[in-house]
């Protein structure tokens, strides 16, 4: 039997095969580049030298040609044409008649400087101008006669010189002065040419890109030092603190951990301390936080030894090249409009605040639903027959909110609803639908839900930044279900896996939710800008002594019962004495509102139940006060609408009202029996308005700006290189963390990411764990409403 190679995996080792061949072919282009350039470097550097060396050499024979010249003129002027000299007795050495003989020389030594200033005249090969001496040979051998020898009458002639030069030289020195300035002349000039050239060479910059490079290539063997391996404390404490989140995994605290790890490196970090003080040398370990000093450990042994490491699990070399000036932000959430939850409507306007800066490219994935899907979870009966018409709807929907033009694109998924959860599932790879050029970073609105199923591409894979940010309390929720402390146990460890596997930071909205890894608390929600104009309407109103509120309570929301409904129904019973004529109108549809009502008629208590609306509508506008007892909720955000129209907000004192605290006009409860006063506080008195600062802080402006600086994407789109890359050897030489280094986290990741993906792949088990069938692939009905390709054809296999 044939074994034959799906042909993903066919494709992928020959894409993997041509990307290491032309890698190679890249590097060497590189290295012939570099070798070329070096060469023209050094041959442009040595013509500039060459020339300066020829610029030196005219200026020397032009400065010796007029030293030569002033020497003639004023040997045959100056000391020859005075007649008291040549009638004296002392010069009877030198007769009038070599007065004749230098100014018959001059003439021809001036034909000889012409000959060797020609541009002809060249050393070697042999000049084309030859110079004739027989005539200056033949005017010297006339004036002192044939009949004697020309070398004995040439020394005696250059004797007698020498002798009346030492004899005048007191009283004729100007005689000699010309030939004294003459010789210092080019003795300074000599000196001068060649330290000119010779710092001309030094200050080179041939020279010094050369002595770079000696440098560069040829290092003193004195700078290397050895770098002792890793003892057995330090493997240890390297592998308990890289095992942290597997024990997390299994329910073991951090802190015993990190203080395991302390106590193997404290050793280990004074052994190094006193050698560093003994040997008169800077100690390595400058960090008090004993990670650190690990990190810089391991990482100055793992470069001693020249080791490079590639990469994990599922490591993906091909993402969005972040060195494009425009990055791109993909934002998946898990609903939509026009059904009215946070998870549709908050992403929305965090896509349309992101966009709003211009810097950035901004997508929103929203689920698409079937029509029989539709009409069980859109509100009013409303459908829509295309993705294009449901865009629509979005777009003037938003618009109408926030007062500006979006600019950012709408794109969507496949998904189904689950009438068990409530919710609406991923069908099939939801990342998939976020091409791989856009894949640069991306915003996962609840990613635990998003990754229940998911059985696709790892989203830290394919993107450089991955956000979660967490809306829901689903153990809050499922604890109300049938067996639910074991599913609150099983969804919580769900929850550490997928949230640890597939995403770089989570951002938790309140305390309220579940404790997960790689998370931080901020309120990155903001409310509509509707709101604070109603807010601003209202205080104006009152400014002008208008009655800005002329109803009393309300309470909106989902009706279901986790959204609120028991805690209100359980008050209003217990404290039905002391509410005695307190009257509340619900707004509000759900699955549970027949029960709601049907129990709130039994007990007899004062609830007016009214259908759902937006609570920007006119209607609820004049109420003065919103009454919230939800226990259930991460950040609600009804309250922090109520706050900005002004209103006053009797909450429960819990974890997911913390942000709210700040405002005066919220009113938080303990007990029964303080919900009371504070809604008799709340009916007798007025709200106060709020302050520019507190209008501020409840806008999505500020929260855009908390979003960017809790998720560290004012760091990512401010410099594309430091997406978690680590760091290197600094400009001082000093040893810090190193991306070659193989980090044990991320293998970790990666095998839990592996491991839920193979679970995810079996259907058998994803029908145990509560998902719907068929949803590890899309449907037909997706197909032809979204213009898909089958999934048999977007993922074929093959065999016997």
């Amino acid at each position: 039997m044939m074994n034959f190679k799906p042909p993903e995996t066919r494709s992928t080792s020959a894409t993997a095969m041509s990307s290491r061949s032309s890698t190679s072919v890249v590097t060497a282009e590189k290295a012939f580049s570099f070798i070329s350039k070096g060469w023209r470097e050094v041959r442009s550097s040595a013509d500039a030298d060459l020339q300066l060396l020829k610029n030196r050499a005219n200026s020397f024979k032009n400065l010796a040609d007029k030293e030569l010249e002033n020497f003639l003129n004023s040997a045959s002027k100056s000391p020859f044409s005075v007649p008291s000299i040549t009638a004296s007795a002392t010069f009877n050495h030198a007769p009038p008649a070599e007065i004749d003989f230098v100014k018959r020389l001059q003439p021809k030594l001036s034909e000889i400087r012409r000959a060797y200033s020609s541009p002809d005249f060249k050393f070697h090969p042999r000049p084309k101008i030859k110079i004739d001496l027989s005539s200056i040979k033949s005017a010297i051998v006339a004036e002192v006669g044939e009949e004697e020898d020309e070398r004995l009458r040439l020394r005696k002639w250059r004797r007698v010189r020498f002798k009346v030069g030492e004899r005048e030289e007191g009283q004729f020195g100007e005689f000699w002065e010309p030939i004294k300035k003459l010789k210092s002349r080019l003795r300074e000039l000599e000196h001068k040419s060649s330290s000119e050239i010779l710092e001309g060479i030094k200050n080179s910059e041939f020279v010094e890109k050369f002595k770079s490079s000696l440098k560069s290539i040829c290092k003193d063997p004195n700078e290397s030092k050895e770098v002792p391996p890793l003892d057995v404390p330090e493997l240890l404490a390297c592998l308990v603190r890289q095992s942290s989140p597997l024990l997390d995994q299994l329910g073991i605290n951090r802190g015993i951990s990190d203080k395991i790890v302390e106590s193997l490196c404290s050793k280990r970090k004074n052994q190094l301390l006193l050698r560093s003080l003994a040997g008169g040398e800077s100690s390595i370990v400058e960090s008090e936080n004993i990670n650190d000093e690990l990190d810089l450990r391991i990482a100055s042994v793992v470069q001693s030894t020249g080791h490079s490491y590639e990469g994990g699990f599922w490591s993906d070399f091909g993402k969005h090249d972040v060195s494009d000036k425009k990055r791109h932000v993909a934002i998946v959430t898990t609903a939509s409009l026009p059904w009215m939850t946070g998870t549709a409507v908050n992403p929305l306007f965090r896509a349309a605040y992101l966009a709003k800066s211009e810097k950035q490219n901004v997508t929103l994935l929203v689920p698409w639903l079937c029509r029989s899907d539709q009409e069980l979870v859109y509100p009013n009966n409303l459908t829509f027959s295309s993705p294009e018409e449901q865009e629509s709807y979005i777009r003037s929907w938003l618009e109408e909110r926030v007062g500006f033009k979006t600019d950012f694109k709408i794109s969507f998924y496949p998904g189904k609803f689950s009438k068990a959860r409530r919710s609406i599932i991923p069908a099939g790879d939801t990342s998939q639908f976020i091409s791989s050029k856009d894949a640069d970073i991306a915003i996962l609105e609840e990613p635990e839900h998003l990754n229940w199923y998911h059985h696709g591409k790892r989203w830290t894979d394919k993107f450089n930044h991955v956000v979660g940010v967490v809306h829901t309390n689903y153990l809050e929720y499922i604890k109300r279900e049938k067996n639910g402390a074991l599913q609150a146990f099983l969804v919580k460890h769900i929850n550490n896996l997928v949230v640890r596997a597939y995403c770089h930071k989570v951002l938790r909205l309140s305390a309220a939710t579940q404790d997960l890894p790689k998370s931080v608390i901020c309120n990155v929600h903001g409310v509509n800008p509707k709101f604070l104009k109603i807010g601003e309407k209202v205080a104006a109103e009152k400014e002008r002594g208008e009655q800005a509120f002329s109803k009393g309570a309300y309470f909106l929301g989902k009706m279901v019962w986790a959204k609120g409904y028991k805690e209100l129904i359980d008050l209003l019973a217990k404290q039905k004495k002391d509410l005695n004529g307190f009257n509340l109108d619900v707004y509000g549809n759900g699955e549970d509102a027949h029960e709601v009502q049907s129990t709130a008629k039994r007990l007899d208590l004062n609830l007016n139940f009214m259908k759902g609306r937006d609570h920007a509508d006119d209607s609820l506008q004049g109420y003065k006060i919103f009454i919230n007892p939800s226990i259930s909720d991460v950040l609600c955000t009804a309250t922090a609408e109520a706050l900005a129209m002004g209103k006053f907000v009797v909450c429960a004192d819990h974890p997911s009202n913390d942000f709210f605290r700040e405002f005066p006009n919220c009113l938080t409860y303990k007990t029964p029996e303080d919900f009371v006063a504070k809604v008799k506080e709340a009916m007798g008195n007025e709200p106060q308005p709020l302050t520019p600062e507190q209008r501020y802080n409840l806008s999505w402006e500020a929260a855009t700006q908390r979003f960017m600086e809790y998720s560290d994407l004012d760091k990512v789109l401010g410099n594309p290189g430091d997406r978690y890359l680590g760091r290197s050897r600094n400009n001082k030489g000093t040893v810090t963390k190193s991306t070659s280094m193989p980090n044990l986290n991320s293998m970790v990741d990666g095998g839990l990411a592996f491991a839920h993906y193979c679970l995810t792949g079996n259907e058998f088990l994803r029908l145990c764990t509560g998902a719907i069938p068929g949803t590890r692939d899309y449907d037909k009905q997706h197909c032809e409403d979204l213009h898909l390709l089958p999934p048999q054809a977007e993922n074929p296999i093959y065999g016997w």
